[in-house]
């Protein structure tokens, strides 16, 4: 049975008090959000305002404010100096984001969260529970909607509306914190959710360099997966900066023209071009390369994606990733269904050839309507259907 839980379902609400020495802020929208700073920023930003900090200083802030948690600043063990108190009030914020709406698959624990953005964008994130109990993996949105395009993606459908700033990446990720018990973690997050990561690349970055900070999400930079669909210049330029999270390269097909058919982008930049740009990430970082497929039934699922990619990548070590398409539309609509048993049995078969590591990734959520997009495109035409009629 799925349950539905509706938190927020006001666009003006107020956001709630959350301010540091008992000051409402977050209110002002004109002021920094903590959310989307690492303690050398918090230096730079006082520095602006000709406020001197330390580096010390502004670690003990950031790690009371973001990584524990808490609302203000009362009660640290080593306060800072009033000055930077004064100054963190007026000009900065940590307003969490808006929850409107909570969605838990009874069936697999995957639970999808609505959250509304202070222009009332919606945007999706996913609690996902993993094998060791209470400890939980998140997927956010990189983007208000997407402009890629990607046929089965229901995101694609939306358009793009905007890019997304580091620190409402962030807040995702603090928003689905909040509501975990006692004694459970996040220890994995992955820019899988709604956007394009990599054309948004240095509001990601900053997003995921927040979050495996010590003094921001505390998430190991290893456990923090930026997933794209082949922005080939931006996967050279993560290759020469050598970052430690993981890049996963969705293909989802190794045969040009189907792959044209599925991914607009796949019309700029050829499979040679991100071939190329996947071998350059293997060079600046020595690791395997992960690279993702969404299987649909009969579309992408016969040996010929397999010589395919061998022919392709071939000499380059890769991890491959497989999930189920999750499309809530019916093929009459132009909707994808999952390979039959016997179809993912000849692909899984084909694949031993390779001699590459493949992992079956779960698709979760498909009662919930837990694939990107799908709950902001129910919430979006909702809120059109009952809006008042426009006023000459």
């Amino acid at each position: 049975m799925t349950a539905l839980t509706i938190v927020d379902d006001d666009a003006s609400a107020t956001p709630p008090s959350t301010g540091v020495e008992g000051a409402r802020v977050g209110t002002d929208a004109s002021k920094t959000h903590l959310f989307g700073m690492r303690g050398p920023d918090l230096v730079a930003h006082f520095g602006a305002l000709g406020v001197e900090c330390s580096e010390a200083e502004a670690r003990r802030i950031l790690g009371r404010l973001l990584s524990e948690g808490h609302e203000s600043l009362e009660g640290m063990k080593r306060p800072v100096r009033k000055g930077v108190r004064e100054a963190l009030q007026q000009s900065t914020r940590h307003a969490p984001l808006t929850i409107a709406e909570v969605v838990r698959d009874d069936v697999d624990g995957f639970e999808k969260f609505l959250l509304r953005l202070d222009d009332g964008a919606l945007v999706e994130a996913v609690k996902i529970p993993l094998e060791k109990p209470g400890h939980f993996t998140v997927c956010v949105s990189s983007q208000v909607g997407c402009a890629m395009g990607c046929v089965f993606c229901a995101t694609g459908r939306l358009g793009l509306s905007r890019h997304l700033q580091r620190f409402e990446i962030v807040g995702q990720v603090f928003a689905v914190r909040s509501t975990l018990q006692p004694g459970e973690r996040i220890t994995g997050v992955v820019f899988m959710g709604q956007g394009e990561p990599l054309h948004n690349y240095d509001e990601v970055i900053g997003a995921a360099a927040v979050l495996s900070d010590p003094c921001g999400g505390r998430i190991d930079a290893r456990n923090i997966s930026i997933s794209t669909v082949g922005l080939v210049p931006q996967m050279h330029r993560y290759a020469m900066e050598g970052h430690k999270y993981r890049l996963v390269v969705s293909l989802h097909s190794t045969v040009a023209e189907r792959r044209k058919s599925l991914l607009p982008i796949a019309r700029q930049w050829s499979l040679e071009d991100v071939a190329g740009a996947i071998r350059a990430l293997h060079q600046h970082s020595g690791d395997r390369v992960t690279v993702a497929f969404c299987l649909m039934s009969g579309v992408n699922t016969g040996v010929d994606e397999v010589e395919a990619l061998q022919r392709l990548l071939g000499d380059v070590p890769l991890r491959i990733n497989l999930i189920d398409v999750n499309d809530s539309r019916s093929v009459d609509d132009g909707g994808f269904r999952p390979p039959s048993p016997d179809e993912l049995r000849g692909l899984l078969d084909a694949l031993q050839a390779l001699k590459q590591p493949v992992v079956r990734r779960y698709s979760g959520g498909k009662n919930t309507e837990a694939a990107c997009g799908m709950l902001a495109s129910r919430r979006i035409a909702e809120e059109a259907a009952v809006a008042p009629d426009d006023v000459a």
